[in-house]
């Protein structure tokens, strides 16, 4: 296996760790670094979606105590069963919404140019919507934790999650935004978007994989896995710190962070000082 190859497999699997549960795109930054690294053949877009596993396996590492808790009670705990059941439905809109639209959207809005332009939108809405709450225009929250949401609120967080079909919105951010705007709280958008993530995430690289089995031969076998690695490893990281910082923190930076990236990006494309590959 080229060394180079798996190099870039591993810086492909830090951006995908790093950006996956922030609110500023992981696909998004894998198109934009896929393109810089000369990494976006067909082969590679199948990579990108199942590294997406190894930034999923950090989530089931930092959560384990809640989702054992969870197996234990689905026999006789009413609490247990209604998680599992939020999650469900809350997954539901993007498996059927993902195969009636996903092979369309992908030959059409995968570029750079839309990455920059979705950047940049959602940077604004996040603005918006931290403002809103800190006026007090939002209203009250009314979700304190996951196990007070109902099968509606489920419902709607799962609609919105599909929005994140568009590259460059972020699921993390449609649905952390989106379920706080609902009247959940910071921390329940939070670790709903997490537990979210597992089925849609683990969902989407085995269909990828299935897929697009074709295109793959055991000597991908070594690229897949550092990408697995690096993935786990940087999301760990990124969760244990987001955890920590939405305790006293706005996601405000985020939003500016977007806005100016998303403009980079169009500049340099616009100059053509640096050649973005759709």
């Amino acid at each position: 296996m080229d060394a180079i190859l798996l190099i870039k497999a591993a810086i492909m699997g830090i951006v995908e760790g790093l950006t996956e549960f922030l609110p500023i795109s992981s696909t998004g930054h894998l198109i934009l670094a896929g393109s810089l690294l000369g990494f976006d053949d067909a082969k590679s877009k199948v990579f990108d979606i199942a590294i997406q596993t190894g930034a999923i396996f950090a989530v089931i590492l930092v959560y384990s105590q809640r989702l054992r808790e969870v197996a234990a009670g689905l026999g006789h705990d009413a609490r247990a069963r209604r998680f599992v059941l939020n999650v469900a439905i809350g997954f539901l809109p993007a498996v059927v919404l993902g195969l009636l639209f996903g092979k369309a959207i992908k030959a059409h809005l995968f570029t750079p140019t839309v990455v920059a332009s979705t950047f940049i939108l959602g940077g604004f809405i996040i603005l918006w919507a931290e403002r809103r709450q800190q006026a007090g225009a939002g209203g009250q929250v009314r979700v304190q934790s996951v196990d007070d949401m109902t099968p509606l609120d489920a419902l709607k967080v799962g609609l919105i999650q599909c929005l994140a079909m568009i590259p460059g919105t972020s699921r993390s951010g449609s649905t952390i935004i989106g379920g706080m705007l609902m009247g959940l709280s910071r921390k329940a958008a939070t670790d709903f978007s997490f537990f979210l993530a597992i089925p849609t995430l683990i969902g989407a690289g085995l269909y990828s994989l299935f897929k697009e089995r074709a295109l793959l031969s055991m000597a991908d076998v070594p690229m897949f896995g550092v990408g697995l690695l690096f993935s786990f490893l940087s999301a760990w990281v990124c969760v244990r710190w987001l955890l920590r910082y939405i305790s006293s923190h706005s996601f405000t930076p985020f939003a500016w962070y977007r806005i100016g990236f998303g403009i980079l990006i169009l500049v340099t494309a616009y100059t053509g000082s640096i050649v973005w590959k759709d």
